[in-house]
């Protein structure tokens, strides 16, 4: 915002998988109105959270942002954390095409390691990036394997691999400990802003299988389904925050595009001038 307000030609990008889904604002730490009405945003509030938004759908509304961004003669500062889409708007993902009555099969079949072993056999180089218990991504291989006729590891050279991009990424780097502190005090400021409220208030909509595992919802939807109590919910999103947090700096770590920076005190008087630096030299 910083960067932006002092350019005065850049318009923001939110990368970031849950800020698509409207309404979802408190717990994903939403822009403010007052910031959107500031600097142009995009990529925010795209769908209704009962509905479905897929990687693909994400390339597809960068790329409009993009052109519409350029066609006012302006530029794009692309923030946030979500490592596939970062990685999708950096480096033009091939991306595979969906096949829902294959995954419906797939969703089925309550066993994830007997489907990890399914997709060993018929793609060994898939599970040799994917972890044996994330289902999402073991269910989503298959899916494209079985649906395509063609390995999922075929699609382009995968996540480990980092070509030039010509996009200067910018990494926030701050010790674990402050990470930890920090994530607990915000967790305490989304519930004391009523994210308990907003919940409740989607839920007779329904939120689609993604929006459901947004760290915060995915918890307060346990307490108001009544298996844990609101203090339960808020120690998990503190501790499932956490463990995103760590593997997330892994992700981008892996990156040796990523300029980090180390904060010590103040992110935006310390980064705002790198940000500024690398946008004013291209």
């Amino acid at each position: 915002m910083a960067a932006a307000r002092q350019l005065g030609d850049i318009e923001l990008i939110s990368v970031d998988s849950m800020q698509v889904y409207r309404g979802m604002d408190i717990g994903t730490a939403k822009p403010t109105a007052a910031e959107r009405a500031a600097v142009r945003h995009h990529c925010i509030d795209l769908v209704a959270p009962c509905e479905d938004f897929s990687v693909a759908d994400f390339k597809a509304a960068h790329a409009a942002a993009l052109a519409e961004i350029a066609g006012r003669g302006g530029r794009a500062l692309l923030v946030g954390g979500t490592g596939l889409y970062h990685r999708v708007a950096i480096d033009d993902f091939d991306l595979p095409g969906e096949w829902p009555e294959v995954r419906a099969e797939l969703d089925a079949v309550d066993d994830t390691a007997a489907l990890f072993e399914r997709l060993r056999a018929v793609d060994p180089a898939a599970t040799a990036k994917i972890e044996p218990a994330n289902r999402r991504r073991v269910v989503r291989a298959l899916e494209v394997t079985i649906g395509s006729g063609r390995p999922f590891s075929s699609y382009g050279p995968g996540v480990d691999h980092y070509p030039a991009s010509g996009v200067t990424q910018i990494g926030l780097r701050r010790p674990r400990a402050t990470i930890r502190r920090l994530i607990e005090e915000r967790v305490q400021r989304m519930v004391a802003a009523g994210l308990v409220a907003e919940v409740r208030g989607i839920g007779a909509a329904g939120f689609s299988k993604t929006a459901a595992q947004a760290l915060g919802y995915k918890e307060i939807l346990e307490h108001l389904a009544g298996t844990v109590s609101e203090d339960e919910a808020v120690e998990k999103i503190v501790v499932r925050t956490r463990q995103f947090a760590v593997r997330q700096e892994r992700w981008f770590r892996r990156d040796p595009r990523v300029r980090w920076i180390d904060v010590e005190d103040d992110p935006v008087a310390e980064v705002t001038p790198a940000v500024i630096a690398a946008l004013t030299q291209t």
